[in-house]
């Protein structure tokens, strides 16, 4: 990423207390003639003024970039992962990372030695679904006194996919009739067969949490099993008997779920898009990116 022209230094908020420092000792060394507080002002003076180019250098050569995005669920968080990389032979110290237009995730980087990196991930919310795409990542540093801050801001371009929040109470859409999308489909059966766990999806049924593991204090995990019967879960926004479009998109998207969880080959079938029955995890995020992108 290239950083924006013109980068920003302006006093940081300990500067007031400087100046209030140094507006006591004049008016001390004023007032009492003293040449020993004269000589403190004047030293700590000259101790700020040459820190201003050695916070100005410390940015130099530090560029950074951005390295691909997962896909996140609405409410939940999406992680950035960013490289932050001294391209100078000094060491670069102090330096924080941040969002624009986000003054809660900041992540502070110590040390930086010359013509090394170090990655860092960046977390904030996932509040609606669609693409999006990241905002402008600031580069800041106050070293070494903390009374200046120095600037630079890196436009991004890269953009990242936010799914429907999976919610509903209704059944995964089964049945012996042929259907428009599918020849033949049979009742959805769960099977017998362990095939494993993977990592709980909030808002699916929690009665596949492995609880066991819980309870030795491991995180949520979803048991999956081998699906014994055969058919299509013909996933279709129209046949689905809810109110609004988002409440459509999260029961659709739950589905999406709890049918690739089961290894059910399921189909969606949406207005503008059809995407043809199977099962995997390319198909999986295939079906999820449709109804982020949905426009209704």
């Amino acid at each position: 990423m290239k950083a924006r022209k013109f980068p920003l230094v302006y006093p940081s908020a300990s500067f007031a207390g400087l100046l209030f420092v140094l507006a006591a000792m004049w008016y001390a060394a004023s007032s009492q003639n003293s040449p020993a507080v004269y000589l403190l002002l004047f030293t700590l003076t000259a101790v700020f003024l040459v820190s201003i180019p050695h916070t100005l250098i410390n940015l130099a050569g530090v560029t950074i970039a951005l390295e691909s995005v997962k896909p996140a669920f609405a409410g939940q968080e999406v992680s950035l992962p960013v490289e932050v990389t001294n391209g100078s032979r000094a060491t670069r110290h102090g330096i924080e990372l941040a969002l624009s237009g986000s003054s809660r995730e900041r992540k502070r980087i110590d040390c930086i030695p010359g013509g090394k990196a170090a990655r860092v991930t960046l977390r904030f919310p996932a509040r609606q679904r669609g693409e999006h795409r990241v905002a402008a990542l600031r580069l800041t540093s106050v070293y070494p006194l903390g009374f200046i801050r120095f600037l630079k801001k890196f436009a991004s371009s890269q953009t990242y996919i936010v799914y429907p929040k999976p919610a509903g109470d209704l059944p995964l859409p089964l049945s012996r009739a042929p259907s428009p999308h599918s020849r033949s489909r049979a009742d959805f059966g769960e099977g017998d067969d362990f095939a494993g766990v993977r990592d709980y999806v909030p808002g699916e049924s929690q009665r596949h949490i492995d609880w066991k593991a819980v309870a030795r204090g491991q995180p949520l995990m979803t048991k999956q099993f081998a699906a014994e019967t055969e058919g299509v879960a013909d996933l279709d926004f129209s046949a689905v008997g809810l109110a609004t479009v988002e409440e459509k998109l999260s029961q659709l998207a739950l589905w999406v779920i709890e049918a690739e969880r089961a290894g059910q080959p399921y189909g969606l079938w949406l207005p503008s898009t059809e995407i043809p029955p199977a099962v995997g995890q390319s198909h999986f995020h295939q079906c999820l990116r449709a109804l982020s992108l949905f426009q209704g």
